[in-house]
């Protein structure tokens, strides 16, 4: 359904005025979607943390992995040095190698991992096929900042700082915002729930995340989606990006793994989910229900205990804990029960061997993982790619952070898709998971802004 034209929306002089609180997630996200929308700057990944706003563009080096190779770009463009280097094993010991053979003494690095990225360590490469990327990170010439106190770009030259500030004042879209229909089972979801819950009460597995994607029928202005998404969502952390023709923006609801360079190394497991956002009495209402739900407690308390083995595999023998269990979080146009585990980094583990072992989140995957994962190539239609992986960013002190790919559009070539999954378990019920699906899909699809033409 078309519905009114969208009126501009103008990123506005962050630093001339200060916003308020309110108004300032809407303005940041405004003045990064017209960095990214102007094409000045070259591919990009925008990441917001923490009310910080950060843009990564004009790429000084480029790290791609794929099924059998790490291509290394060390100066990407006209000049690149290009090396392809064969790998097996684990990832974090390739992209270790190939970070070390950089040669920057301190770097930051941006980019994703997709969901296939969890087959080498669960021995389903067989699955993967060899044109997938598994891994797309850049170390960027160009990074510039949005807080409340206004744009800054460190190291950034003055015609740049000045493109940079012009951008921020131009407006973001120019295409028609369109609410797409997410109501249609195309793919037989339900039928691929009820096949998932007869193999969890044969005892094949406890827990698996089945997904759906929905295709949209047009080019969609991805920089103005995320913009307008923005408005409407209240994400653990948002992004865009553009990176190797793929385009991506999304409100991710949980962290995979965040390690802070000084020992810290924590997850989010959500599990269990009510919609959000339809007045005040039917959101309480639901937030109770969903409090009291056995089915959803069952699986919420299970997913906890997985990500503490994980953790706890991980980190220094008896540090590794749980620090919040079982609150409501709000994210988007849903709500979830929501926890954290912690515990000290292992130094003999690090950042990149914690995010293997946590990826894919237990929250996208299942229970156990080996035989959830082999659950997912097995009933779903076609490849995940980024959906259920992570955006992430690390730099050289160890450092670490992968928020999770849901809520969240996709576009590569002439293709745009949405995607939304649901935990089944053996109370599982098909229609109710398909609501789910449609609930969660609810926090992208009535933002959707069709390109201009």
């Amino acid at each position: 359904m078309v519905v009114a034209p969208a009126s501009p929306v103008t990123a506005g002089s962050v630093g001339s005025e200060t916003p308020s609180n309110d108004e300032f997630p809407a303005r940041a996200a405004a003045v990064c979607g017209a960095w990214a929308a102007s094409g000045e700057f070259g591919e990009y990944v925008v990441y917001e943390r923490d009310g910080r706003w950060m843009f990564a563009a004009r790429p000084q080096a480029r790290i791609i992995l794929t099924k059998n190779h790490v291509i290394v770009d060390a100066a990407p463009g006209e000049n690149a040095e290009q090396r392809e280097i064969p790998w097996e094993g684990e990832p974090a010991a390739a992209l270790t190698e190939a970070l070390d053979g950089l040669g920057l003494p301190h770097w930051r690095l941006y980019g994703w991992v997709g969901f296939d990225y969890c087959a080498p360590h669960y021995g389903l490469m067989d699955h993967v096929l060899d044109d997938v990327v598994l891994a797309h990170f850049i170390v960027p010439g160009l990074e510039a900042f949005v807080d409340p106190d206004g744009i800054s770009a460190p190291g950034a030259d003055e015609e740049t700082l000045a493109r940079l500030r012009a951008i921020a004042d131009t407006d973001v879209r120019s295409g028609v915002e369109e609410s797409i229909d997410v109501s249609a089972d195309l793919d037989d979801y339900r039928g691929r729930v009820a096949t998932a819950v007869r193999e969890i009460n044969d005892g094949r597995y406890q827990k698996v995340i089945l997904s759906r994607r929905v295709e949209i029928g047009f080019d969609v202005d991805i920089p103005a989606t995320y913009v307008r998404g923005r408005r409407g969502n209240s994400p653990a952390r948002s992004y865009l990006l553009q990176l190797g023709g793929l385009q991506a923006a999304g409100f991710s609801p949980e962290l995979v793994v965040a390690a802070d360079g000084l020992g810290t190394v924590i997850t989010e497991p959500l599990a269990g989910t009510r919609a959000f956002g339809r007045g005040a009495e039917v959101d309480a209402a639901a937030k109770e229900e969903l409090l009291a739900d056995e089915k959803e407690i069952a699986e919420h308390a299970m997913s906890v205990r997985a990500c503490f083995t994980e953790i706890e595999s991980v980190a220094l023998p008896g540090t590794t804990r749980v620090d919040e269990f079982m609150e409501v979080r709000e994210r988007g146009s849903v709500q979830h029960l929501a926890s954290t585990v912690s515990g000290r980094l292992d130094p003999e583990a690090g950042p990149w061997r914690a995010l293997g072992v946590l990826f894919p989140s237990i929250t996208a995957s299942g229970i156990p993982k080996a035989p959830a994962l082999a659950a997912i190539y097995r009933l779903e239609p076609d490849r995940r790619e980024l959906y259920s992986g992570a955006v992430l960013v690390a730099d050289s002190s160890g450092e670490l952070e992968a928020t999770l790919t849901l809520r969240s559009i996709f576009a590569e070539g002439d293709q745009a898709w949405l995607r939304a999954g649901a935990g089944i378990v053996g109370q599982s019920r098909p229609d109710r998971e398909f609501e789910e699906t449609c609930e969660k899909l609810g926090s992208v699809a009535p933002f959707v802004v069709r390109a201009a033409q």
